[in-house]
């Protein structure tokens, strides 16, 4: 059950309308990294987690998450309200109106004209928020690897929103929401780390022949060595050969088929070979000068 309060969790302050800040600011209000994306995430973790801690700091972050949304987007609204009536009301003739929207860098005509100054579901460019922005798995100890990640995500998403405004109140409100998601990413770090067996993911065990095997697969100019391929702890593997069929395998895809489709098989091959000894004329060759060799460019006569 949800109960809203009208108050804000964080006052905003918006000094003066700005159409193009507040259509970046849809970013963090419908984007893959924004707070709806967020509460979803996190709340849809929370109904099918079984662990009673895990479940009950999922809730509460997804909620502090909606409360988050309501203030990017009340952020929105503020920067949006004098655009809102001007084209609700065409108080500007035809091209002053055209100018505000689209001159000056500002990219929110699609925002504006579309949705009337309004805050839809939206990132920056216009794209439809999507479910496909929830990456969630239901393994603790990789969603709340994914949920850490999130976090440091819109961190930086704020960090460069804030870095795009003068506007005081704009930048405190901006300030709360991104320290917010260093909290949370403390929340999920604690929770991960309390989880006595959280590496590797999952319960299977892995290969221990490849576990802490480096293939140093891009090679040339440019090659680093550092704790992530080098030290007792990992096997640098550079010679091609080693890199390929390290199952000690012949490194080709095999099955095993019945008799009835090995036929079938065979008069497919047979009906769709290809005969390297012709070399029929094709259609791509019949507008060459005669005169030109086969395989040699054309050139086009002025």
């Amino acid at each position: 059950m949800f109960a809203h309060n009208k108050r804000l969790q964080y006052t905003v302050r918006v000094s003066g309308p700005n159409p193009g800040l507040a259509n970046l600011m849809l970013e963090q209000f419908g984007g893959p990294q924004g707070e709806l994306a967020a509460a979803m995430r996190y709340f849809t973790q929370a109904v099918s987690e079984d662990d009673p801690g895990r479940k009950d700091m999922l809730f509460d972050i997804a909620t502090e998450e909606l409360s988050h949304l309501e203030v990017i987007g009340n952020i929105v609204a503020m920067l949006n309200k004098s655009a809102k009536g001007e084209l609700a009301e065409a108080v500007d003739t035809e091209a002053e109106m055209y100018r505000k929207i689209t001159g000056a860098g500002n990219d929110s005509h699609i925002t504006q004209v579309l949705y009337g100054g309004g805050t839809p579901l939206v990132n920056s460019a216009g794209v439809p928020w999507t479910a496909a922005y929830i990456d969630s798995i239901t393994e603790p100890t990789a969603d709340l690897r994914s949920n850490i990640a999130a976090e440091a995500r819109a961190k930086i998403v704020y960090e460069r929103l804030i870095a795009l405004t003068d506007d005081p109140g704009v930048k405190e409100a901006l300030g709360f929401l991104m320290t917010r998601e260093v909290a949370h990413q403390k929340s999920f770090e604690k929770a991960l780390y309390s989880m006595e067996s959280n590496f590797p993911p999952g319960k299977m065990p892995v290969d221990p022949r490849f576990s802490s095997v480096y293939f140093n697969m891009s090679q040339g100019p440019g090659e680093m060595r550092g704790p992530w391929n080098q030290g007792p702890q990992w096997d640098f593997v550079t010679d091609r050969e080693k890199q390929m069929a390290v199952d000690g395998g012949s490194g080709e895809a095999e099955v095993k088929l019945p008799a009835a489709d090995i036929e079938v098989l065979k008069q497919m091959q047979a009906r769709t070979l290809s005969d390297p000894s012709k070399d029929p004329q094709t259609g791509a060759e019949l507008g060459l000068d005669p005169s030109t060799p086969k395989g040699a460019s054309a050139v086009s006569k002025p």
